[in-house]
């Protein structure tokens, strides 16, 4: 018997491989991943049942992180598909499953799909001129985290463009609600590119290292690999202002460009009125 982590890619249900397609309609129970990522536009658990014609079952945070227990127990007995949005190791809870899997001799088949890790090339700078990913994380009054001020640095210094990748909220508690043991979740939230520059220029007011500056060249990404994914490139002070709409969205500080990098830059140059 055979736990299949499968990639569901970025766009909506049909985005998935015909192995992994295959391997879906084989297995006799189907998990989906529901807290790392989100699949496209108006995607629904609705659609995705009736275009594979199995059962879907979610997997939340709480379930995956504490061990899927039951999970890799009914992949013992017979081949279980678990779905995720993206690629399968573009977050490492799914690489720890993996581990957990091995461990209990449970036969494991990874397949691929497209992640926001390679289908952000389609704003035309060249993957191989990243330097290190960041994570932004949602603020609060109390907790400002800046650990990644540190790799943009590295990046910038070197040369290579930040890609950043933004918050997401889904079934999270509140600390009161936490605290009483109460299973009372908060309303979903996705950062928007907006709300990035805001804490990247928050973060260099405090850290003062000169890093970047409302000038430095990036550009906001929403929706990629979607039939309306936008694209749209400035300077941090021009982006603040532009409405990038549903989510997911994506971010990059922009590093040395090379000039077929820059031409493609000013295809998706914001415009001014």
């Amino acid at each position: 018997m055979v736990l299949y982590i499968i990639g569901l890619g970025l766009g909506d249900e049909k985005d998935v491989t015909i192995k992994g397609f295959e391997a879906i309609k084989k297995s006799s129970k189907v998990y989906l991943e529901a807290y790392t990522s989100l699949l496209g536009g108006s995607t629904s658990i609705e659609a995705l049942e009736k275009f594979y014609e199995k059962k879907i079952i979610i997997a939340d945070r709480e379930m995956v992180e504490s061990g899927c227990e039951e999970m890799l127990k009914e992949s013992t007995e017979n081949d279980v598909s678990f779905l995720v949005v993206g690629d399968p190791f573009g977050a490492t809870t799914h690489t720890d499953l993996v581990i957990r899997a091995k461990e209990l001799s449970i036969p494991v088949k990874v397949i691929h799909n497209a992640s926001i890790m390679n289908a952000i090339g389609c704003c035309g700078l060249q993957l191989y001129s990243y330097g290190q990913t960041i994570s932004m994380v949602f603020f609060t009054e109390t907790s400002k985290p800046d650990s990644w001020y540190d790799r943009v640095k590295i990046n910038r210094t070197n040369g290579m463009h930040t890609l950043c990748l933004l918050d997401i909220k889904v079934k999270e508690q509140s600390i009161e609600n936490m605290c009483r043991g109460r299973l009372i979740y908060e309303p979903p939230r996705f950062m928007t590119v907006n709300q990035c520059i805001e804490q990247l220029l928050e973060i260099e007011e405090l850290r003062g290292e000169k890093v970047y500056d409302q000038d430095t060249l990036c550009i906001g990404l929403s929706r990629v690999g979607q039939d309306d994914q936008q694209i749209v490139s400035g300077t941090m002070k021009e982006l603040l202002d532009v409405d990038f709409g549903a989510p997911l969205h994506s971010f990059i500080i922009c590093g040395e460009m090379h000039f077929i990098e820059r031409e493609y830059f000013e295809t998706f140059r914001v415009k001014k009125n």
